[in-house]
């Protein structure tokens, strides 16, 4: 069947194209452009205020309010290369959209709050019972405890935010890290995780992010699933990556001769190359992929 059909006398058959599909409407071929709207909305289930009908090889574009043009006399039906697109969503699916988009903003909402709370409470004591409570690593008394992570945060609206500072606190305290951040001097004020939902797209899944060379990092810790977390040694990989970010913003050969340098200064300043136990449990990682884009900048 082509794009326009006159079977019977009095009866006209559209091919209505629509997301790579081709729905034929029957219609009236006295009706008018109003009333093929009409027939498009009980059909596909988009009203008229949402339609966007293009017609080639003219009139073109049309939108609402559609005249009531009789559509014999607007269509051009007769032409070879007569093409019917309508461009629109169904209501349904734009609420979906927008429920999805107000979820993301209300983690991210969430997600700051917790960033303000915790920074402007006092340091809690690392050697606190409470593991609730958001832990740092006091200062030594020569000074090198300056170099550290100095607040661990979770984030509380995701599952067992306590399992994900003990996560955190094991990578701040991990023989390697430490190592190198006193080597190279560096002093981080937050450490945070950040929730999977927000960094995943189609194209990509951002793994870690440095805020303002050093102000905040974040890394993903959960699976995408929420079903556990992922291979220890591989985010600390991520953590040797946002680190050089303290120094360097682009992906340039400086920064990816200091990631290298301090992924080997972590392998040797690790004296414990501890497997994937955290708190006496292990962290379930099923089927951890790591071949996705990473972001260093957060601006």
């Amino acid at each position: 069947m082509t794009d326009s059909e006159t079977p019977t006398g009095d009866i006209l058959t559209l091919q209505i194209h629509h997301r790579n599909a081709s729905h034929p409407l029957t219609l009236p071929t006295t009706s008018t452009l109003t009333d093929l709207t009409e027939l498009i909305s009980s059909t596909l289930q988009i009203p008229p205020t949402h339609q966007k009908l293009l017609i080639s090889p003219s009139p073109g574009m049309l939108k609402h309010p559609f005249p009531p043009t009789p559509v014999q006399d607007l269509l051009p039906l007769t032409s070879p290369k007569f093409k019917l697109t309508l461009l629109g969503t169904p209501p349904r699916d734009i609420e979906s959209l927008n429920t999805h988009g107000t979820e993301l903003k209300a983690r991210a909402e969430a997600r700051d709050r917790a960033h303000r709370l915790y920074a402007a409470k006092p340091t809690p004591s690392s050697t606190s019972s409470n593991v609730s409570k958001i832990h740092t690593l006091s200062n030594s008394a020569n000074g090198s405890g300056s170099y550290t992570f100095h607040r661990c945060v979770p984030l509380p609206h995701l599952p067992n935010p306590s399992k994900s500072l003990t996560f955190l606190e094991r990578l701040r305290d991990d023989p390697g890290i430490k190592s190198a951040m006193q080597k190279h001097k560096f002093s981080v004020p937050l450490l945070t995780e950040m929730d999977p939902a927000e960094h995943t797209t189609s194209e990509s899944r951002t793994l870690g992010l440095n805020r303002n060379k050093g102000e905040v990092i974040e890394l993903r810790l959960r699976t995408d699933a929420y079903d556990g977390y992922r291979d220890y040694r591989t985010i600390r990989k991520t953590l040797c990556h946002e680190l050089a970010h303290c120094v360097f913003s682009e992906h340039d050969r400086d920064f990816w001769d200091l990631t290298s340098q301090i992924e080997k200064e972590v392998e040797r300043g690790d004296w414990t190359k501890s497997g994937r136990t955290v708190g006496e449990q292990d962290f379930y990682n099923p089927g951890d992929w790591e071949g996705v884009r990473e972001h260093g900048g957060w601006w």
